[in-house]
């Protein structure tokens, strides 16, 4: 099995892609939700970021509060550092966990959805290959001002604080572009899968797999029988 990380840039339609790929049967891991779900108070990383930020971040639910505690991380940098050092160890246990449950079930490979992909680059080098969700910058300005009720300004600012799109798009192996209608998104998305799914990669990894437990399983056998004689 191998391993495909998918990134794209705030509105370039990520989530159109991720949704085609579901429909297809791919197996997707999303950084996003895993993220959300470590941070749960039955979680270790729930206990960890109220020792060090305080009570004063929670809902009366006793949930964090996440955009209290984005208003904290924003303005002091190493804060957002330690929070980083408290989650990112305990999302990267859980894309394990999920990596290995679709490995034993056999798929090809797996998707994983990583919207910081290409600017924290730390994850690129176990990637088979890279997947970039591509729009053109007025198409996803236009988007992002619809989407989210922002003027000009604001949405300038926010994807001016991201890596920009073309930028990704030297840094990718395979590149969607979402410029145009769903159709057209939808057959490049086709086109990808057909491409993945013909990969020997997968092959090559459950042969040497098959090999190393064939193997494993008549060591096992033989050391049975010498102990039983």
């Amino acid at each position: 099995m191998f391993l495909v990380g998918l990134s794209g840039g705030i509105a370039s339609g990520k989530s159109t892609v991720v949704a085609v790929l579901r429909e297809l049967g791919c197996a997707v891991i999303d950084a996003d939700v895993i993220a959300r779900e470590v941070v749960q108070p039955h979680f270790k990383a729930y206990q960890q970021i109220v020792h060090y930020f305080g009570t004063e971040i929670l809902l009366e639910n006793g949930e964090i509060n996440r955009e209290a505690l984005g208003n904290i991380i924003f303005s002091h940098p190493e804060k957002r550092q330690l929070l980083n050092s408290i989650t990112h160890p305990e999302i990267q246990k859980e894309m394990l966990k999920q990596i290995w449950k679709y490995f034993v079930l056999g798929y090809r490979y797996v998707i994983l959805d990583i919207p910081l992909l290409f600017e924290t680059n730390r994850l690129t080098k176990f990637m088979k290959y890279t997947v970039l969700v591509y729009c053109d910058p007025p198409t996803q300005l236009s988007r992002l001002m619809k989407r989210n009720r922002l003027s000009q300004a604001e949405a300038e600012a926010r994807i001016a604080s991201q890596l920009p799109l073309d930028e990704k798009c030297k840094l990718a192996s395979h590149v969607i572009d979402n410029s145009g209608d769903r159709e057209s998104t939808r057959r490049q998305v086709l086109k990808l899968h057909a491409r993945l799914e013909d990969s020997l990669d997968f092959l090559w990894a459950r042969l040497v797999v098959g090999t190393v437990v064939a193997g494993l399983g008549g060591l096992v056998y033989l050391l049975l029988r010498r102990f039983i004689s």
